[in-house]
């Protein structure tokens, strides 16, 4: 197959294309048997170190959906001198996964939370960090509801935590339909990109697609489309962990874009959370980029117990973003600092992630 690129500027603006899914960085690959069946499981760093889980978006895995943290190296480096990073795909989204029979049921909201549990005991882990994309954040928020003791902090991009509505119950559906009997096509990879990039990162007709959205776009070819269908499916069963966020203790940071499709989900998540322990970022639109950036490994260590770096008020912020690195699943490492004007002309290069839904 073709090989997967994505983009990352430089100080000079320059780009440099690579191989996302194919660049060894060190890590060792473990296939799991758990109850509830395999999982891969992607360890980078030193396993006596502190531990961050991470859990992708639908049609993700580690390599695609969490590029940020791996391609930026002064976020990486950092991630791995704190953390031993442990990246669970779900079942058959891993890199060369064959594709799950049509004929298994797939599993459901709670059997991927268990898989996480599976995990953690099968490396010997006792309490983790949790690292979360929206069907990866509901997972692992799920995760830290059944399992309170072994989560020290929630880190959540676009989280999900309520029931489908029935609009997205329908729209499902019929996405659920299209990769059943069309593999996937060309409406279901615009779903994804949609769900994925802002609509000025995905380009029009007066701007040009952006390169990660065209590698994203090539990722998507390589997807084994049953397995996506068995995700869309476990997700489009979720139920609402409303009453169960009342009862979360561990430190949470929720990263949310000012009009991303997630916000309402991130902002009734706040509510629910005690405000002794949660932040909610909001990005706004039309964000200046400049070159460095506050690193992920400084928002995993205020979670785990320092203090946060956000002015909170009544829970949440409106903030600027200032990173580096390539996208991180639409997200770059951030630095969140109170809103400000922004410079009458800033100098390239400049991302706008208007409305991004991972912002």
């Amino acid at each position: 197959p073709p090989a997967s690129r994505t983009a990352m500027g430089d100080s000079g603006g320059s780009v440099v294309s690579v191989d996302v899914e194919r660049i060894s960085l060190g890590g060792k690959e473990h296939h799991i048997q758990t109850n509830h069946g395999s999982v891969s499981v992607a360890v980078y760093g030193d396993h006596d170190k502190p531990a961050l889980v991470t859990y992708p978006d639908v049609a993700l895995n580690h390599m695609s959906c969490f590029q940020g943290l791996l391609f930026c190296p002064e976020a990486a480096s950092l991630l791995l001198h704190n953390f031993c990073i442990y990246h669970i795909s779900p079942p058959g989204h891993e890199l060369g996964a064959a594709p799950i029979s049509p004929k298994r049921p797939a599993p459901s909201v709670d059997d991927l939370a268990d898989q996480v549990a599976d995990v953690l005991d099968f490396f010997g882990l006792g309490s983790v960090m949790c690292l979360g994309a929206t069907a990866g954040a509901y997972i692992l928020t799920l995760f830290a509801a059944k399992y309170r003791e072994r989560v020290l902090g929630l880190v959540l991009v676009s989280p999900l935590c309520r029931a489908p509505t029935w609009t997205e119950w329908l729209y499902s559906k019929v996405e659920s339909n299209l990769l059943y009997y069309y593999g996937m096509c060309g409406l279901v990879k615009e779903s994804l990109l949609q769900r994925f990039f802002s609509k000025e990162v995905r380009g029009c007709s007066e701007s040009p697609e952006s390169d990660i959205v065209q590698a994203c776009r090539s990722l998507l070819d390589q997807r084994q489309s049953m397995n996506v269908w068995q995700f869309v499916q476990t997700m489009n069963g979720r139920y609402d962990l409303t009453e169960e966020l009342k009862q979360l203790q561990c430190r949470t940071l929720i990263f949310v874009g000012e009009n991303s499709q997630f916000h309402a989900e991130a902002v009734h998540m706040t509510a629910k959370l005690d405000r002794r322990y949660c932040a909610l970022v909001e990005v706004k639109i039309y964000i200046y980029i400049p070159f460095k950036c506050f690193s992920c490994v400084d928002i995993c260590k205020s979670v785990a117990g320092a203090s946060m770096r956000v002015t909170r008020d009544g829970g949440a912020t409106s903030c600027n973003a200032y990173t580096d690195g390539v996208l991180l699943h639409g997200v770059r490492p951030l630095q969140a600092k109170p809103a400000r004007l922004q410079p009458a002309q800033p100098p390239e290069p400049i991302l706008y992630i208007a409305g991004a839904p991972f912002a």
